[in-house]
């Protein structure tokens, strides 16, 4: 791996250190997306349940608002209602869109970082490709003779930077795209969970 380092030049430490950013940004979103992090299956029915006689404590709440991100959209709506509880329903949902939109943003938090490295990666492999080629035509003497070890250094430069680049892109936006996809799927969950449970409040 050091030798593929070395032939490569250059310019393939921003790549490695492009490489480092976005392992580093999915396993952080993987470990934050995660279904029992952000929308637990049974937590709805348990807010329903727990609100059918009687709105919770505060210290309840507080809990509810603690234990995900779906936790904490309810609980600003239950807020709301133990504060006002004459609250009218288009308020109420007010309130819960505008705590779903404060979830949201949170969710997606460093989405962009990775899409950027996803598109930035195979711009940068070709940097070093045009790197390597201007070592290929360096190697090319006035007299219409060659240096055979900075050819082969130019074109290690350029198929290994290349190389890298897509290896570095093309995972970037699988998991950009997987992610994008499942924030909009708890974006769903969110939002039917709010409505579910605005009537049941009014009640």
């Amino acid at each position: 791996m050091f030798s593929i380092i070395q032939a490569a030049g250059w310019p393939i430490y921003p790549l490695i250190l492009l490489s480092i950013v976005g392992l580093a940004l999915v396993i952080e979103r993987s470990l934050m997306l995660r279904r029992g992090r952000v929308a637990p299956e049974k937590l709805l029915d348990e807010v329903v349940a727990l609100t059918r006689t009687s709105l919770p404590s505060p210290d309840v709440i507080n809990k509810l608002s603690t234990s995900s991100s779906l936790g904490g959209v309810l609980a600003a709506g239950l807020r709301a209602v133990v504060a006002e509880p004459r609250l009218g329903e288009d308020t109420l949902r007010l309130v819960f869109e505008n705590a779903g939109r404060v979830m949201v943003h949170r969710l997606e938090r460093y989405l962009n970082t990775l899409g950027t490295v996803a598109t930035a990666a195979p711009l940068m492999g070709l940097f070093g490709t045009v790197v390597g080629m201007i070592e290929i035509f360096g190697s090319q003497a006035p007299t219409g003779g060659t240096n055979p070890a900075q050819l082969a250094q130019g074109i290690s430069i350029a198929l290994y930077n290349t190389a890298f680049g897509l290896m570095i892109a093309i995972p970037a936006l699988m998991f950009y795209r997987f992610f994008r996809g499942r924030v909009d799927e708890y974006t769903v969950d969110m939002e039917q969970a709010a409505e579910r449970l605005v009537p049941h409040l009014m009640r």
